[in-house]
């Protein structure tokens, strides 16, 4: 009873407790890539299952009668015995289950005590493990020569290649190493090696396993010898999962042949983007409807010295200008502009900060898409002031963008410029979750799922995602307003100053957009279609910045290359039930008022219906000859004309003017008129509680500031005063350079007519 018990539990449990290699494969099981287990072996996790070629030479060279004995061979352990006690020679007569036993306790000394202990355990193993399992173990962890362990291994270690593929050559000369691993280093005992190859097939022939022409095929096939590096096709999501799945045989999501083909495309555009000392790049490509990861290039196949094995899709990077369209998104949302609401781009500076339009201009006023679509910096960072920093905050955190976690006010304004940083993971999670959004409700019966930012999957066989209850209310956004924004991000107008963009199409629509850090540090690209969202970046991992590295010139490049790799996948459909249509000023892109002339139909958000109508056109009296305006304080009702007209304020109508010439300024008043208290003129520099800076020059010497003002009438004489003091006139264009010592001052601005502006202003020397 006691030997029955002491048998019965002596097999360890795991039998085999040993590290394994790391191991990635794609979602149809192409090896990806593997990393070395933690003792320095190459061992791959157990296998499922013995090829069929395989086990036909193992069980011929090694134990013919493996499925008829109980563990052990008495007859085999006899000849052995007699062997090894009448000769110098030594033979072995253990079976395949004997042989797991002893790979199981770490191959100890081959002593006749140890022989009965594998016997012992040999016959437990047995009874209690099936045949196909006892020879799985053995040919996951048998030695194939140096630190190659297991049949998996050593087949892509020694002809590149999965077991399931070896040939009958290439499985025999496998199946005679484990007996003398030895025998594998190259330009050693190789004609030992095929000796003992040659044999086993010789055998495996005679047995009729195979034919004469399958023989005298096999036999001519190369011997093995150095090892081949594994693959690397996935390299950065290979050491991801070693440090997430350490020791486990991955099956991920990944798309072999998409993987590849944008290894390709990075592999060329790195090539480009070197020549300019810009080193480093990354794409992410997921399914946008089960966020899944499709391809993962962590980054370019540079060199060490440029950080090739930084994984930049998992690090935080300045954000440029790619949440702008979540900024757009929310404003449209929450029926504060629509999609063509003219937004003002003017100069500005709120509470000392001064953003800047890429080409250094101003366009007076622009519609809200253009703005979005041409990446203006002046009016993002106005519409965000309008919408209200720590609401935005808000909103971001709800599309789960995890590395902006400070403050709101920490960041400030510059959030929508770059003054934050995110991850490519993150950015084109947050751009799958708007698609995944519109394509859900559109595939639902209008209806919404609670979570739609969620994390994306590489692992195949995942957990089912939660995307959260059905619910009637967006939880960020309305598909109405993803959709106008998509639109918007579809209709991407050219970069002033940006040649051949035109170069940049695709046989299938995008909604997309650039990004580009301060100091030219960050290039990014984000674009979605019904089926795929593609994130790319591109810069260097070190942050150093480089001149034309900037979202356009790239990034897009890359975007618009693996797009065109991706199967058609179509447009979004239109989510009629989250949009109504509405009249809109054609010139204004605001709810056509009382005084628009042209107006069209279009479909808008629901909570469009919230903005104001349009504020720009205001109906006007003029003389006879519509050279003036007039009032019945100086001409005859029965002669006035009456007209609508379209009038911006002074300082946006001073740029918007110079770039449209159809534009046509409001006639002055009569000069015999009694005006209703008309704002003529503006200040453009400086603001209201703005202070001015007097810079030094690389002399030390302070440089002149330029005081500007817009007025609706240019051809008008303009005095300026600082406190009582007269500073000088100006003309047609009112800029006026001063030197003012520093302090306080009441800035005084008259026109011919005696029109005043007055603002206070503060001088300071910039230290």
């Amino acid at each position: 009873m006691i030997l029955f018990m002491l048998w019965l539990f002596c097999l360890p449990s795991p039998l085999f407790n040993v590290p394994t290699a790391t191991v990635a494969e794609s979602n149809s099981g192409q090896m990806l890539g593997a990393r070395i287990a933690d003792d320095g072996q190459w061992r791959f996790p157990k296998m499922d299952s013995v090829p069929e070629r395989f086990e036909k030479c193992i069980l011929y060279f090694e134990d013919e009668h493996f499925y008829w004995h109980p563990g052990f061979n008495l007859v085999s352990i006899s000849k052995a015995l007699w062997n090894n006690l009448t000769s110098d020679s030594r033979r072995g007569g253990s079976t395949i289950t004997q042989q797991v036993i002893r790979l199981s306790r770490q191959n100890k000394g081959r002593t006749y005590f140890e022989k009965v202990i594998e016997i012992f355990q040999a016959t437990r193993l047995e009874a209690g493990y099936k045949k196909k399992s006892i020879l799985n173990l053995y040919a996951s962890y048998a030695p194939f020569g140096g630190n190659v362990v297991g049949l998996e291994t050593a087949s892509w270690r020694y002809f590149g290649i999965p077991a399931s593929e070896l040939s009958w050559g290439q499985s025999a000369a496998l199946a005679v190493l484990p007996n003398a691993p030895s025998l594998i280093f190259p330009g050693k005992n190789e004609e030992i090696l095929k000796q003992k190859r040659d044999a086993l097939l010789l055998k495996l022939f005679q047995n009729e396993v195979f034919d004469k022409t399958t023989f005298q095929l096999a036999v001519d096939e190369m011997l093995p010898g150095k090892p081949l590096p594994l693959p690397e096709f996935a390299p950065h999501l290979t050491e991801k999962i070693r440090k997430e799945h350490p020791g486990k045989r991955i099956e991920t999501t990944i798309d072999f042949s998409l993987q590849k083909k944008v290894n390709n495309i990075v592999k060329e555009n790195n090539y480009i983007l070197s020549q300019n000392q810009i080193h480093n790049l990354a794409v992410l490509v997921l399914d946008v409807n089960t966020r899944e990861v499709l391809a993962y290039v962590g980054n370019a196949p540079t060199t060490a010295e440029h950080n090739n094995f930084v994984d930049v899709i998992e690090k935080p990077r300045s954000t440029g200008s790619i949440l702008k369209p979540f900024l757009f998104t929310s404003m449209l949302d929450a029926g504060e502009i629509l999609p063509n609401t003219l937004v003002a781009d003017i100069p500005t500076s709120v509470n000392g900060y001064t953003p800047e339009n890429f080409d250094k201009q101003f366009n007076g006023a622009v519609p809200a898409s253009v703005a979005l679509s041409r990446s203006l910096n002046i009016p993002a960072v106005r519409m965000l002031r309008d919408f209200d920093l720590q609401r935005f905050y808000n909103v971001l955190g709800k599309i789960n963008l995890n590395e902006i976690d400070k403050p709101a006010d920490y960041y400030g304004l510059s959030l929508i410029l770059g003054g934050a940083e995110s991850s490519l993971w993150d950015i084109t999670k947050a751009y799958a979750g708007m698609a995944s959004t519109l394509n859900f409700f559109n595939n639902s019966s209008s209806e919404y799922r609670k979570n739609e930012f969620v994390e994306p999957v590489y692992v195949k066989n995942h957990d089912e995602i939660d995307f959260g209850k059905i619910q009637q209310k967006p939880s960020v956004w309305n598909a109405g307003a993803i959709y106008e924004a998509f639109e918007a991000m579809e209709r991407v107008n050219r970069p002033s100053g940006e040649e051949n963009w035109e170069f940049f199409t695709s046989s299938q629509p995008l909604a997309w957009k650039t990004g580009t850090s301060y100091g030219f540090k960050d290039a990014w690209a984000v674009g979605v279609t019904p089926k795929y969202a593609i994130g790319v970046w591109v810069g260097n991992a070190d942050g150093e910045g480089r001149p034309g590295l900037t979202g356009i010139q790239a990034a897009a490049p890359v975007l618009f290359d693996v797009l065109n790799v991706l199967p058609q996948s179509g447009w979004f459909k239109i989510p009629y039930d989250e949009l109504v249509e509405v009249e809109i000023c054609t010139k204004s892109g605001h709810l056509a008022g009382l005084f628009c002339e042209e107006i069209k139909n279009e479909w808008m958000p629901k909570n469009g219906t919230r903005t104001e109508a349009c504020p720009y056109h205001q109906t006007v009296f003029l003389n006879a000859s519509e050279n003036f305006r007039v009032n019945s304080s100086c001409y005859p009702l029965s002669e006035m004309v009456q007209k609508n007209w379209f009038v911006l304020p002074p300082v946006m109508e001073y740029y918007y003017a110079q770039l449209h010439p159809e534009y046509k300024i409001l006639p002055p008043f009569a000069p015999d008129c009694l005006q209703d208290g008309e704002k003529l003129m503006a200040f453009i520099y400086p603001k209201k509680n703005e202070a001015v800076l007097l810079p030094k020059n690389f002399d030390e010497n302070v440089n002149e500031v330029i005081f500007k003002l817009a007025h609706r009438s240019p051809e008008t004489t303009v005095f300026w005063y600082l406190d009582s003091e007269y500073i000088g006139m100006t003309e047609t264009f009112h800029e006026l350079a001063v030197s003012p010592k520093p302090g306080k001052y009441l800035l005084t601005a008259v026109d011919a007519e005696g029109n005043e502006l007055r603002e206070k202003i503060e001088i300071k020397t910039l230290q």
